[in-house]
């Protein structure tokens, strides 16, 4: 196979732009973008274009906003664009058989996690708040299932223990990328070999709620620490301080235990160098703090304007 792919991109969030902008970087012949539909964003609420239509408009893509496609006339566009493969990254939606046949050669899909662990929405954050060691990039050729298809090649990505879930996102975004022109190259060359996914070593990365946010001090330092990081920049860690919300951004897990016994939650010490909480085992020491209504600020800045708030003894979570 020689000759240019027919390619049509379908993404919605920055993750995602990152796959279509590698692919126009690499001179790839893309036909047209399916994203999300515009939807209420800001304190306006007013309609938002995603990442990936402003990237397609600013390269005189065609855009395609179907809000499913349980219409026939979606599916009759589709198939007239007569494309050879479709590139699906963070689309937002499972694609039903007609769609997933429309081009020549199917749907391929480039997946956060090291397939089949963390299929689903939220694979970076999961990955994280389980103390994974390396996660990836998995390119897939889609079936119906979620994230069940194929694998057709796999780049593997360290977790840091600086990591967030930001910080992760990104190194992820721009090895999508890289693993998407790698797979196409092999495409071309005929060097892919579909390898079918061990069901019985699937994990499910559900999708990510505030209500995981709220810490719960009884955890211990390290699976606090690791929520932490997870959450930032979302839904971002969060305790309640005197029936008022307390964001944490970050903070780090020290192994110990309190000379005498303390409750989950207990403000045992605070200086620039953080404030320390216990925990159900070592306490969490929190470095970024964020009260409400206020600007992130880190441990001095904080204890210089709201050293009451955080006193030795006083109690996060209630």
């Amino acid at each position: 196979m020689t000759s240019a792919l027919r390619l049509i991109f379908a993404g919605t969030p920055e993750f995602a732009a990152d796959s279509l902008q590698a692919l126009l970087d690499a001179g790839h012949d893309v036909i047209a973008v399916y994203t999300q539909p515009d939807r209420p964003a800001g304190r306006g609420r007013k309609l938002q274009a995603s990442p990936v239509k402003i990237l397609a408009q600013t390269h005189q893509i065609p855009v395609y906003q179907p809000e499913n496609f349980s219409e026939h006339a979606d599916i009759d566009v589709l198939q007239k664009l007569d494309a050879d493969l479709m590139v699906v990254t963070a689309y937002g939606l499972l694609l039903p058989p007609a769609v997933l046949t429309a081009p020549r050669l199917g749907c391929i899909n480039v997946h956060a996690s090291l397939l089949p662990r963390w299929r689903g929405a939220a694979p970076i954050q999961r990955a994280i708040l389980a103390g994974d060691k390396e996660t990836g990039i998995t390119i897939m050729q889609m079936n119906e299932g979620l994230d069940t298809g194929d694998i057709l090649l796999k780049q593997t990505c360290p977790i840091e223990n600086s990591d967030t879930g930001g910080s992760l996102h990104d190194r992820l975004a721009r090895l999508g990328g890289q693993a998407l022109q790698l797979a196409l190259e092999k495409l071309k060359r005929g060097e892919l070999s579909p390898q079918p996914q061990d069901d019985s070593l699937s994990t499910y990365a559900r999708k990510l709620h505030k209500q995981e946010a709220m810490l719960d001090w009884q955890e211990d330092a390290q699976a606090l620490a690791r929520r932490v990081r997870a959450f930032n920049p979302w839904p971002v860690a969060q305790t309640r301080i005197n029936d008022q919300i307390l964001r944490i951004w970050a903070a780090e897990a020290i192994d110990g235990k309190p000379a005498e016994p303390t409750e989950p939650g207990t403000v045992l010490a605070s200086n620039k160098a953080g404030i320390d909480i216990a925990t159900g085992n070592g306490y969490l020491r929190l470095k970024q703090l964020q009260p409400a209504g206020k600007k992130v600020m880190d441990a001095p800045a904080f204890l210089n304007g709201y050293a009451d708030l955080l006193s030795i003894g006083s109690h996060l979570g209630t």
